[in-house]
């Protein structure tokens, strides 16, 4: 699984120890006999690699072994490479320390220097300090000899997940020459749509819904059901969500990662898996649903093809989440202002009202009107009954008090979906949605992710980061944890870059290559949808804009005309104000950070008309979407 999260105060020895042994090595109670044969088998190699002067104890090797599956060679890089990083810091400590008692006289670190009144304090010069090395050991020394062998990945390429942010401002800039490039574009398009023809097309799929609707746990069962996890990791976190008394939660553990997330039993942040149909392969992206984190949600809405709505189908909780301030109708406004023209509503823990079919069928009545209105064809949205606890009519149909439902399962319903054109012709514009410090196996290094919105993406291109008069280099490309030689409109990649600065990399950055970029503008021209909303708007009415996974304040300084809903003419021109329901075009001017900036703000942007993903934009007010829309004109 590929979350590209930044993981901050992990305790790896918290997240080794899943009781798989206790201080003195006891088994798990559930091992086997045969897992037992192999962890002591694994155990013994083990032992005869590291040696006997190792200072690694038999409970790490044995947690290390539990957890890879009893994988020889990968416990040894893995245990290796923690040793490795504790030594480099701890050499790179005793080197700041020493060069703070050597860089000034014994008599200034013991008392404070007198200074004559009215006369400034001396100034040296200070000395470099030469960046620390690892220390020379049997571990050190080990490593060198299995890398010399090729047994082990290099120290520079290990098997770590994404830094922290703090460890990100360190990554070097790497100005060696990038990779020629291997393909015209040429060639590339005929591949493509060669392999269009031999292999499954790739969807891009959120899951929205309220609040608690059970979005985590429905695709961490449906993943399961498919394959795609395997029943060691379901049983790993059945063991430790049951251990914070949150039992229910394992499924959704396998999407909620970080701590916070599993301590609240909520979504925060957005995750990536894959998982494949029989006719499709899916990209999924699981956003939270409260409504304190609707950014995050846009972010991951906005790189989407389709989605799957989540309902709660139990006694007065699709209420909660459809009236009163529930995010069920603004997660539904919100995905297909975003482009999404294909909805799957999963209507979830209908086995708490025994498969009641007239539950069903009235919360699809209720819906159905609502989702016509936000802009879905209903030829387009599908319902469908499902249990996520117990898998019902995930993968297969298993009920018999389901028998009035002669619908397809979520996952024929998913595989039925149509795949949209992809603007393969178009330049190349990547929106960031995340910057890290790559640290995988076969690649490393400044690295950022995000949906290949239009073009065509190649390792050795170079490529703009707007804003800003920054580029870079693409020495690698990863589409779902591979390396391949090119990223094509419609996927999700990340792409490592060399010879920029990370400064210069934000979320919200758009990678474009030099000679076609992407305009950078401070104001634009929008045609509008109103949504429901607390006053009416009126020019200098201020807002926070959202393109992609930015968010930026700006101020709609006029309205031009009020539009026709249908035809889109002009029925009344420079309007006082907008109310619910009311589609008109403004002129939206954007607004620096903080009160006073010098610098004006500016944000990459194209008209709907030039590239449909790059021309659309949403409008939120006090925690509100009050408006979305398409861009008609940019000025910069």
């Amino acid at each position: 699984m590929s979350r590209h999260r930044i993981v901050k105060n992990l305790d790896l020895d918290d997240e080794m120890d899943d009781q798989a042994f206790d201080s003195e090595g006891e088994d798990y109670d559930d091992m086997t006999e045969e897992q037992q044969v192999q962890m002591s088998s694994a155990l013994t190699a083990v032992h005869s690699v590291l040696g006997s002067a190792t200072p690694i104890t038999d409970r790490e090797i044995r947690s290390a072994l539990w957890d890879s599956y009893f994988d020889v060679d990968g416990t040894v890089a893995f245990l290796l490479d923690e040793l490795h990083k504790k030594e480099a810091a701890k050499a790179k400590a005793e080197a700041k320390k020493l060069a703070r008692q050597t860089s000034q006289p014994p008599s200034a670190r013991s008392t404070r220097p007198s200074t004559p009144a009215g006369s400034k304090p001396s100034t040296s010069t200070a000395k470099a300090v030469p960046k620390a090395t690892p220390l020379a050991g049997p571990v050190s020394s080990l490593r060198a000899d299995l890398e010399g062998m090729n047994l082990l990945p290099s120290s520079s390429s290990s098997t770590a997940s994404s830094a922290a942010a703090s460890e990100l401002m360190e990554v070097p800039v790497d100005n060696s020459p990038p990779p020629a490039i291997a393909m015209a574009k040429e060639k590339i398009l005929e591949e493509v749509k060669e392999r269009e023809r031999s292999e499954k097309p790739v969807l891009s799929l959120v899951v929205v819904g309220h609040v608690d609707a059970g979005k985590s746990t429905l695709m961490g069962r449906v993943l399961h059901e498919l394959g795609e996890i395997s029943d060691r990791s379901v049983e790993q976190n059945q063991r430790q969500s049951q251990k914070m008394g949150k039992g229910s939660f394992a499924y959704a553990w396998t999407f909620d990662a970080l701590e916070e997330e599993r301590e609240r039993g909520v979504t925060i942040d957005i995750s990536l898996d894959t998982f494949s149909t029989s006719t499709k392969r899916f990209t999924l992206i699981d956003a939270p649903g409260h409504r304190d984190f609707i950014p995050n949600m846009i972010s991951g809405a906005a790189q989407a093809d389709t989605a799957v709505l989540v309902v709660d189908g139990s006694s007065g909780a699709f209420e909660r989440g459809f009236e009163g301030g529930g995010q069920t109708r603004e997660h539904a406004v919100l995905v297909r202002s975003l482009g999404v023209q294909q909805l799957v509503v999963a209507v979830n823990k209908l086995d708490a009202v025994n498969w009641s079919q007239t539950r069903f069928e009235s919360i699809r009545s209720q819906l159905q009107p609502f989702l016509t209105q936000s802009g879905f064809q209903p030829t387009k949205v599908s319902f469908i009954p499902v249990g996520a606890m117990s898998g019902e009519n995930l993968v297969e149909r298993r009920e018999l008090s389901l028998d009035w439902y002669e619908g397809r399962t979520l996952v024929e319903q998913l595989d039925s979906l149509d795949v949209p054109t992809r603007a393969l012709d178009a330049p190349l514009r990547i929106p960031v949605s995340n910057v890290f410090k790559g640290q995988s196996a076969t690649a490393s290094g400044l690295a950022v992710s995000g949906r290949v919105e239009s073009g065509i993406v190649q390792v050795g291109e170079r490529l703009c980061a707007l804003p800003g008069d920054e580029s870079g280099a693409v020495r690698a490309l990863e589409v779902d944890g591979e390396l391949v030689p090119y990223a094509v409109a419609g996927v999700n990649a990340t792409v490592f870059l060399s010879g920029i600065d990370p400064l210069h990399l934000n979320v919200g950055t758009v990678l474009c290559p030099p000679h076609q970029p992407v305009p950078v503008v401070s104001s634009f021209t929008a045609q509008i949808m109103v949504f429901d909303l607390k006053y009416p708007i009126t020019a200098g009415y201020a807002v926070e804009l959202f393109h992609h996974s930015r968010d930026i304040p700006a101020t709609i300084s006029s309205l031009d005309a009020v539009l026709d809903k249908t035809s889109g003419a002009v029925t009344k021109k420079n309007p006082r104000m907008l109310t619910k329901g009311s589609s008109a075009r403004i002129h939206v001017q954007l607004r620096p950070p903080t009160s006073g900036a010098s610098r004006r703000t500016t944000i990459p942007l194209e008209s709907f008309a030039a590239n449909k993903s790059m021309g659309r934009v949403l409008f939120r007010r006090g925690g509100e979407t009050i408006a979305a829309g398409i861009v008609l004109d940019v000025i910069s």
